[in-house]
């Protein structure tokens, strides 16, 4: 399906792996100029060389900072004056009780995976605006709703999104400019490998088998029962990049496997 986005730009933050990286992938494939946003300069040109061998022609740059220290920022800005899309995606998280979480994990957390989207949303809003189109998508995460209770720092900062991006909806009433929240579930990203490796290690079982106890045990709710891939998520976000998702603007998209439940 040809998504329209032809020589449209988007900028996806924390965008070197995981999910960010996929939908990178598949806006070059869909002929825009995409900027990806890594911490380090290594891991940014990693990225870069990684998305020029999997997309022929692939229109693709990086700019390096750290959302974690919000002076950083101004260097997007200077690199990047406007973008068609923006995609909010950076997220850090920990895992830890409620009480021994510090007030200091709270602040950096609400910093890079709230903030951030803030401070990029309120400059490039703007120029979307004064554009008459623009696609800003936040994306968040099942946490928001089932809030486990070692990470429930993090899930404050993804529900907090999810006021965020309705509200700029809201302020984009009648406009070509969409903000929606796209909603994933538990995904194979290189974090959850790594975890699902260590876990396998250290209780000598199989991967495969970690996974199954983990959708039986923690993830029950599940319908999917199993990591979703990166791919999975990043073509829905895909399309709701592109001019054919208008009509859905001021929601939220779930990619759960349907660990939240609802109707």
């Amino acid at each position: 399906m040809d998504l329209k986005l032809k020589d449209k730009t988007a900028f996806i933050s924390g965008s070197t792996s995981g999910i960010g990286y996929a939908v990178a992938k598949i806006l070059l494939r869909e002929g825009m100029s995409v900027y990806i946003n890594g911490r380090s300069q290594n891991s940014v040109d990693t990225a870069i060389s990684q998305l020029k061998n999997e997309v022929t022609d692939a229109s693709v740059s990086g700019i390096v900072a750290d959302f974690n220290q919000p002076r950083q920022i101004s260097k997007i800005f200077k690199t990047l004056s406007e973008v068609n899309v923006l995609i909010n995606n950076v997220g850090i998280y920990s895992s830890s009780s409620f009480f021994a979480t510090s007030v200091e994990t709270w602040q950096e957390q609400f910093q890079v995976n709230v903030m951030s989207g803030v401070s990029l949303s309120k400059y490039y809003m703007e120029k979307m605006l004064h554009q008459n189109w623009g696609r800003i998508l936040f994306i968040s995460s099942e946490c928001a709703y089932l809030v486990p209770t070692d990470m429930i720092s993090y899930s404050a900062t993804k529900a907090a999104l999810h006021a965020t991006s309705r509200g700029l909806a809201q302020l984009a009433k009648g406009t070509g400019v969409t903000s929606n929240v796209v909603f994933p579930g538990s995904t194979l990203s290189a974090g959850a490998k790594f975890f699902l490796q260590e876990k396998a290690a250290a209780e000598k079982k199989s991967v495969q088998t970690v996974e199954e106890n983990f959708f039986r045990n923690e993830r029950s709710n599940s319908l999917l029962q199993r990591f979703a891939t990166t791919d999975e998520v990043a073509t829905t976000i895909a399309y709701l990049c592109s001019p054919l998702s208008s009509a859905t603007n001021g929601t939220i998209v779930k990619v759960d496997g349907g660990s939240s439940g609802g109707i």
